[in-house]
Formats: C-alpha cells, sequence, structure tokens
C-alpha cells in the first residue's frame, strides 16, 4: 500500500498532521474501577518489550502482560551484519528471560482474537485475557501477494525478503555463499513506506562487502520501487562509489511485480532481471494484529493512525499502537519504536491514574547504517510533538554524508545498550 496524498498531508511537518484529540486520550481517563488495572502488550520487539518495561517501572501497580509467540528476540537492525558474515545469528539474538524479573507475565502464544468492546484479547491457546488498556507492537506485514508468482517461489526457497530476522536471514546468507563468483545478486526497495528506509541500501553495500573479499566477479542489481534512494542518499551514493565502484546497478522507479521462482527473473515495468539469488522486499503494512483490533484505519486500510501524545488509536478507544504499525512522518526503525514506546508507557501510567498525560511529548532517532565491514555513517534527530502540527524536527539534527570508523563501532555499541534497555 501506498502513502497517498492525503495521507502524506496529515502526518507531513509541513501540512496538517493526524488531528490530535485535545492534549488527552480519546478515551475516558479515569482509573480502573475494581483491583488492580491491567495492560496487555503483543509483541515483545523493541516497542512491546521496551514498553512494557517502563510501564511497570512507571506504574508498579499496574499488572503487565506480554504475549509474544517466538522463545527469543531476533533483531531486524544489524540482521544485514549477518548477510555479509561480520557477525552470526547468535551476536542479533537475544532472550526475555530477564523481563519476568520486572514482574511482567510473559504469555508465549499467538493472539487470535481481539474484542475491543469488552476488552479480550483471545489466543490461540484457548486463553482469554481481559485488559484495560491493550498495547500492540507487532512490527509490519510483507504483503507477498502483490508481486506475482512471489509465494510459490518462496515456497520453494527461490526468493526470500528477509525483512523480518529469523530463519530467511540465514537462508539468504547461505544463498549468497552458495552462489558462483560471476553471479548475480537481484535485491529490491519496497515503495515508501517501509520497515527500515536505509536498510535495503545498507543491504547493498554489505552483499558488495562480502562479494569483493569472497566473489569479486559478481555483481548486484539494485531495483528500487522509488524514483530516488529513499534515505542517507549522500552516505550510500558515497559508499557505492568508493567501496564498489561498477559492483551495484542502481535502478529508481523498479518496482517488481512478477517473480518466477523457475527462470529466477524479477519482472517490473521497465525491466526484466535474471539472477542467481533473489532477495525481493514486498510492499508492507501494519502488522497482522492490527486488523484484529479494527485499527488500520488510513484510507488504504493499511496503517493505523493514532493521537501522538498517547499513541492511542484515533478510532478504537484504549487501544495503543506503537512502532512500523504507525502512520506518521516519524522514521519506522527499531530506535523510534522504542520511543513510541516510553510515549505510550508514561501515558499509560497516568491515564490509569486519572491524570492527563504529557501534551508535547519528545521523541529522538538515531539509525546507524553500515557502508562496509569497518565504516558506517548514522542519522540522529529529536521530534518534539506540537498539538496542531504533529511531531517537529528539531534544529541540530542531521545525517553524516560519509562513513568513518569510528561510527562502525558505535554502531555496535548502540545495539548493545537498546537491547539492554529493552530486555535487561
Amino acid at each position: 500500500m501506498t502513502l497517498n496524498r492525503r495521507d502524506f498531508l496529515k502526518v507531513s511537518g509541513a501540512g496538517a498532521a493526524i488531528t490530535l484529540t485535545g492534549c488527552s486520550s480519546q478515551s475516558s481517563s479515569k482509573p480502573a474501577a475494581k483491583g488492580k488495572p491491567h495492560v496487555v502488550v503483543v509483541g515483545a520487539g523493541f516497542g512491546g518489550a521496551t514498553c512494557a518495561k517502563y510501564i511497570r517501572h512507571w506504574g508498579p501497580n499496574i499488572d503487565v502482560t506480554l504475549i509474544e509467540p517466538n522463545d527469543k528476540f531476533v533483531s531486524c537492525p544489524l540482521s544485514n551484519w549477518v548477510l555479509a558474515g561480520i557477525k552470526d545469528m547468535n551476536f542479533i539474538t537475544r532472550g526475555y528471560d530477564n523481563l519476568p524479573k520486572h514482574g511482567i507475565k510473559m504469555v508465549k502464544d499467538y493472539v487470535t482474537g481481539i474484542d475491543t468492546d469488552k476488552r479480550v484479547v483471545k489466543t490461540k491457546g484457548g486463553a482469554s485475557i481481559s485488559y484495560d488498556r491493550l498495547v500492540l507492537a507487532p512490527g509490519v506485514e510483507i504483503l507477498t501477494n502483490t508481486v506475482k508468482g512471489y509465494d510459490a517461489a518462496e515456497a520453494a526457497g527461490k526468493v526470500v525478503h528477509a525483512w523480518k530476522a529469523g530463519p530467511q536471514t540465514v537462508q539468504l546468507r547461505k544463498q549468497l555463499e552458495a552462489m558462483p563468483d560471476g553471479g548475480v545478486f537481484v535485491m529490491s526497495v519496497p515503495t515508501a513506506p517501509y520497515r527500515c528506509p536505509p536498510g535495503p541500501y545498507e543491504r547493498a553495500c554489505l552483499v558488495a562487502q562480502y562479494f569483493k573479499l569472497a566473489k569479486p566477479k559478481s555483481k548486484i542489481i539494485l531495483l528500487d520501487g522509488n524514483a530516488d534512494i529513499a534515505s542517507k542518499k549522500a552516505l550510500f551514493t558515497w559508499a557505492w562509489n568508493t567501496f564498489y565502484p561498477g559492483m551495484i546497478d542502481y535502478r529508481p522507479n523498479n518496482a517488481p511485480f512478477a517473480v518466477d521462482g523457475n527462470a529466477m527473473t524479477v519482472s517490473t515495468e521497465f525491466d526484466q532481471v535474471k539472477g542467481d539469488v533473489l532477495n525481493v522486499v514486498p510492499k508492507q503494512r501494519a502488522g497482522e494484529v492490527c486488523e484484529l483490533a479494527g485499527v488500520r484505519n488510513d484510507s488504504n486500510k493499511a496503517w493505523c493512525t493514532v493521537n501522538f501524545a498517547t499513541f492511542e488509536s484515533t478510532t478504537v478507544p484504549n487501544v495503543h499502537i506503537l512502532g512500523d504499525s504507525v502512520l506518521s512522518n516519524l522514521p519506522k526503525s527499531g530506535h523510534m519504536a522504542t520511543n513510541h514506546a516510553k510515549v505510550a508507557a508514561a501515558a499509560i501510567v497516568e491515564l490509569l491514574a486519572g491524570r492527563q498525560p504529557d501534551p508535547m511529548p519528545v521523541v529522538a532517532n538515531t539509525c546507524y547504517s553500515a557502508t562496509s565491514d569497518s565504516t558506517a555513517g548514522f542519522v540522529g534527530d529529536v521530534f518534539r510533538l506540537d498539538p496542531e502540527k504533529g511531531y517537529v524536527k528539531q534544529a541540530g539534527g542531521g545525517a553524516t554524508s560519509q562513513g568513518a570508523e569510528i561510527n562502525f563501532t558505535y554502531a555496535e555499541s548502540w545495539a548493545e545498550n537498546i537491547w539492554a534497555d529493552m530486555l535487561s
């Protein structure tokens, strides 16, 4: 789904942002009438784990249940390092063992239904869990059916997106290792908005780095559904020209519409390209659980509009949405998801105590992108909520135009610190 002009004007800092319902939540701010208030959080990624932990820290009288089907957290940030052989899966995989120590009840299960009128979450295992406030942090749903032939090719192991770190990350790494020297790696960038805007361009850098060392005759065809490099253009242009001249064939305005797993081709409106390894990343939308709650509520029914002071849905009371599923002018990054989480956690604590949350919260985003196996660049910005305009970027931030060794070191430190903040 694309962000159309109407939605863009709602979220752009230059236009009118999604209307906030004053400085308070749209639903009742009265505290729970009986017993301890209960918050259910769905999804234990950057947003969900952080939110659950901070609700318990700031509201120790609040019971928190965190529902997550996976045994461990696997980080999408730095998963491109695994593809390049810089790190392995163990490095980006972390356990949930410390979260119960904060008084969080962990439920390993899938959510199969949400009754927002009765405030009940139902799970695959048969549980019915009531809530006073519900937090959804499911990440994104990858729309493989928007690319003809994709599902069949994926099932046959001929194409992967690896845009959710885990088994497909391992599969893509093995495919790259098996590719002959002189082979072609075809990868794509989805039309914005999508999870981690600089991620595909970083992936091109790091796969090129691997090829440079292990398969120097190989090349990359990068099919971009956008008109130009969507994030950190100066940084990636510098990297491609400096480290990988002639290795990366960048083709803008080339969104894939079909994949043939037998012929190993990817078709766009302008090209049909053949590759030895196909890494097509389709369009995306808010995670599946958002549909169960009825909070995919933009004009395309793809993303979730929220009250930015609380991250509560603008249409479904008592349901808060975090991270990549939110429609906004803020970047869809792991760091930003943790900031959504802390704003929402603080607001939920205030609302459950019968108080009004901060009407002008501040969030920050830091995102490192590796340009080789020893250099990286970054972007860092601070945003303050303006009740009329949405989140407005503050002066003093910006992005690096070239990579540096010190930033590569900082990137790893950033990861270790943010994982600790979420999970320790």
